[in-house]
């Protein structure tokens, strides 16, 4: 059965239903949370399914003039950004950390500087 999400024009909350198709539009849906039947639907984004080829041709066409990126933290993050969300993945919440720092102007080398912890203990040549 499909999921529809709904949003409650009472006490303004969220709340999915399971409806069949024949129940749609027919079936009075009410609020889980107050029991209001002045609820609306809530449209939900719509997701494609790329290839991961296809994304990272997406991403070539795209970022293909990167040069004098580093000196740029702003259109480094931005580009950062819109890499994470092509991927289709989850990112850990330092990625959105180190995003939002070079949206605001922080450089890379600050960064790193104040997040020492970021690399994870790779085992970079610094530590040999």
């Amino acid at each position: 059965m499909p999921t529809y999400d709904f949003v409650c024009n009472s006490c303004n909350q969220r709340f999915d239903v399971f409806l069949t198709f024949n129940e749609y539009g027919k079936k009075t849906v009410t609020c889980t949370h107050c029991g209001s039947k002045d609820v609306r639907r809530r449209m939900t984004r719509v997701r494609i399914a790329k290839s991961e080829e296809s994304r990272m041709d997406s991403m070539a066409d795209e970022f293909s003039g990167l040069e004098g990126l580093e000196n740029d933290p702003q259109a480094m993050g931005k580009m950062m950004r819109k890499m994470g969300k092509e991927m289709g993945e989850e990112v850990p919440p330092e990625f959105d950390e180190v995003v939002n720092r070079l949206e605001s102007g922080q450089s890379p080398e600050e960064i790193e500087s104040s997040l020492p912890d970021l690399g994870g203990g790779a085992g970079g040549e610094e530590d040999e």
